[in-house]
């Protein structure tokens, strides 16, 4: 059964390379500018994609989660609600996020945490929709976006394998447009929490849609493990300096990162291969100046039976491999070699003597 997903004309599949989303959340700190130029590095990197996370505060937070004091150092508002409020972009500023995004060649959606939020990306015509994690078991909201009828990407972070059935369950009659990623929701994660073969469960599972990894682990070397497992889209949070002050910059990826993450598994596609096994042209310098050849051990003259002893095996590799040596032994020489001279078959007898 074929799996596959497409976003913005970009056809994701077990065949495409890995899709990489760079997940920007709210790494712009509230700055259109700031934004801009995340995705104008995110597309020097190579990421196909580069996501926000839309929320619609007031109706997503209880009135005292709002309004509760909200201490840390990574705050942009006392308060939690107004730390949420700064942190969102409004129409206009999505609009032009949308234009600029449009100007460099990338995609940019959203995640959308809300109806509300889903329907304001509606509006302004997302080409794909994020779900989080925590709406893994928010079948309405799932269901709401599902209606939209745009390709779907859900994180299955603190579910279990029936949750994950029963969002796919949800989803499948109404949008089959959908990708299922790997998350665990621990910021960082530590590589013993990412549980990669899970990877492997979504495939034998979910056999129609793409599977991919959604990691808030510290480095690279993750996702490339994931690819090998199956994963054809990677999410990786992005900064453009992890000492800025926000929740989400100390396990995002740098350019240089995101850069070499992009490179490596564009690498990992291409160096797999089609498992057939041959000889490369490339090889052939390398490999003469290593391989052996069949010489003659010392000064042998014409008529000499070759025995093991009258032959050596020395490099370079450009003449009679020894793989020939039982079929030269007992064969006459019809000239005379001198030491490490080649031993050729038209040097030999054409037949062992009697």
């Amino acid at each position: 059964m074929s799996r596959q997903l497409t976003i913005d004309n970009t056809v994701i599949s077990d065949e495409a390379p890995c899709y990489v989303i760079a997940e920007i959340g709210h790494n712009h700190q509230g700055d259109v500018e700031k934004c801009r130029e995340l995705f104008r590095r995110a597309k020097e990197c190579g990421a196909h994609a580069v996501k926000l996370q839309k929320r619609d505060n007031r109706s997503l937070f209880t009135k005292a989660m709002y309004d509760q004091v909200y201490g840390s150092e990574n705050a942009f508002a006392p308060t939690y609600g107004a730390h949420r409020e700064f942190l969102e972009f409004d129409r206009a500023q999505y609009i032009a996020l949308q234009q600029a995004a449009r100007e460099i060649g990338i995609t940019f959606f959203a995640t959308a945490f809300d109806q509300p939020s889903a329907d304001f990306l509606a509006d302004i015509d997302m080409p794909a929709y994020k779900l989080a994690s925590g709406d893994l078991r928010n079948i309405p909201q799932l269901k709401h976006v599902a209606a939209i009828g745009k390709p779907m990407i859900i994180s299955t972070g603190g579910g279990t394998l029936d949750d994950v059935r029963r969002a796919y369950d949800a989803i499948m009659p109404i949008n089959r447009e959908l990708a299922i990623l790997q998350c665990t929701a621990s910021y960082p994660c530590e590589p013993d929490r990412l549980n990669l073969r899970v990877i492997e469960t979504y495939r034998r599972e979910f056999p129609d849609v793409v599977i991919g990894l959604s990691s808030h682990d510290n480095g690279i070397a993750m996702p490339l493990i994931a690819y090998m497992l199956g994963a054809r889209i990677v999410e990786k949070h992005f900064t453009l300096n992890r000492a800025w002050k926000g929740t989400d910059h100390a396990f995002s990826l740098e350019p240089t990162g995101l850069r070499k993450l992009v490179r490596d598994l564009t690498r990992s596609r291409v160096a797999l291969g089609d498992g057939i096994k041959r000889a490369l042209p490339e090889e052939i310098p390398s490999i003469t100046k290593m391989a052996k050849k069949l010489v003659a051990g010392r000064d042998l003259p014409a008529g000499q039976v070759l025995s093991t002893a009258d032959i050596a095996i020395k490099s370079p590799g450009d003449g009679l491999s020894p793989e020939h040596l039982e079929a030269v032994i007992g064969r006459k020489l019809t000239r005379p070699l001198g030491a490490d001279d080649p031993i050729a078959w038209d040097a030999l007898s054409p037949s062992t003597p009697a």
